[in-house]
């Protein structure tokens, strides 16, 4: 009896994955692991490995980013400084929202960033101040350097991080990382909300209560460890 249970779960657990990657049974997409992500829809148990699944598919990353309102250009790999090559990237240029600039970022950073704003930064927006996001202002994603005291390669070096300083709303107002995080009014409590939405978009996101030299960005990332700080 015991031995045809665990048979029977093995059969489960290696024959349903089959099953599903090879169309033998028809599932919503949301729930097949081997579909192309949908940036439209909501985050499920699925959507880190098909961030994942991103990393070296030039093909599936753009059919991901296909489902969100980024406008970005494709960019050929390279190795702008001999330690520090960019694979799979593309120059993310503007979304639903402007940015102070264009910047450079892994497609799994791209495709986080697309959900970030449209399941968790303009949600919190309007839920706060009735009113959605319209500018984005960051200092930048691809530096080749190393983590700070550290040897071991920043995910900035791969432009598989972004550093994010602040907001602009549609009525003008601009929300400070720097400025606003100690508060306790809308600014501060917006912010807060940012932060819980970047911890479940992006593989890291630390802010001004990780250490002094993040007082005043959330970094994000998709590096390889989850850490929500």
């Amino acid at each position: 009896m015991v031995r045809f249970f665990w048979l029977s779960l093995l059969v489960v657990l290696v024959g349903g994955p089959l099953a599903v990657h090879q169309k033998w049974i028809d599932i919503p997409s949301r729930w097949d692991p081997w579909a192309p992500l949908d940036i439209r829809e909501t985050p499920n148990l699925l959507t880190s490995f098909k961030l994942w699944r991103l990393q070296d598919d030039h093909g599936l990353c753009e059919q991901a980013l296909a489902t969100s309102p980024l406008r970005y250009v494709a960019l050929a790999d390279s190795q702008p400084t001999p330690d520090c090559p960019l694979e799979n990237t593309v120059r993310v240029q503007a979304s639903d929202v402007t940015f102070s600039s264009s910047f450079i970022a892994t497609c799994p950073l791209a495709a986080a960033f697309a959900l970030f704003e449209r399941h968790g930064l303009q949600p919190a927006a309007r839920e706060v101040f009735g009113q959605p996001v319209t500018r984005v202002e960051h200092v930048g994603s691809f530096a080749c350097r190393s983590i700070a005291g550290s040897q071991r390669r920043s995910q900035h070096a791969s432009a598989n991080a972004l550093d994010i300083v602040g907001f602009r709303l549609a009525d003008g107002r601009r929300v400070s990382v720097l400025k606003d995080w100690p508060g306790e009014g809308d600014n501060a409590r917006f912010l807060r909300r940012v932060r819980d939405a970047a911890c479940d978009s992006f593989n890291t996101t630390l802010g001004p209560e990780y250490n002094q030299a993040h007082r005043d960005h959330f970094h994000v990332d998709m590096g390889l460890f989850r850490m929500c700080r």
